[in-house]
């Protein structure tokens, strides 16, 4: 069939081909630039609103991940607040304990400063006995010397004395 028709009408069917796609080019460029300009407002409002949309969720995926990590954050913290407390708390009552050891480690001492005073004076009373002992012997053995060497004669009888 296509064999069959002159050649004229394949040219003029190719050119009317050509041409209806040439004037539907030309009129969708110029269909195009004029509802560009009648666009809808609306359309621009709906398409920065997503666009805002799209740049709050963002943000809002970046605000919780911020917060998860801050969270763990507080949690450590939280557990070293805790673990720091229960060392103060052990700290202190290790203190109070050795505040108590010191006072009694002080009524101790002071008890046996006392006790050592007491020692030491017994001692130095007893050191006195022992010379005033030593020079009454002293003396005693000077005196018996003396008899036994007749330096001394003491009258036994006291009649003696009066002749």
């Amino acid at each position: 069939m296509f064999m069959d028709a002159p050649e004229t009408l394949i040219y003029v069917a190719a050119g009317a081909f050509l041409l209806g796609w040439l004037v539907g080019k030309i009129g969708a460029y110029f269909g195009n630039k004029f509802s560009a300009r009648n666009r809808d407002p609306r359309d621009d409002r709906i398409r920065s609103m997503v666009a805002e949309l799209r740049i709050a969720r963002t943000d809002a995926d970046k605000a919780k991940a911020e917060l998860e990590e801050q969270s763990k954050t507080l949690k450590e913290e939280e557990e070293t607040v805790v673990a720091r407390d229960k060392l103060i708390s052990e700290q202190i009552d290790h203190i109070a304990q050795l505040r108590s050891d010191l006072k009694e480690s002080v009524l101790k001492t002071r008890e046996l400063r006392l006790e050592l005073t007491d020692r030491a004076t017994e001692n130095i009373k007893s050191e006195v006995r022992l010379r005033d002992v030593e020079t009454e012997l002293s003396v005693a053995q000077a005196s018996t010397d003396m008899i036994a060497t007749g330096v001394l004669d003491y009258n036994t009888t006291p009649d003696a004395e009066d002749e």
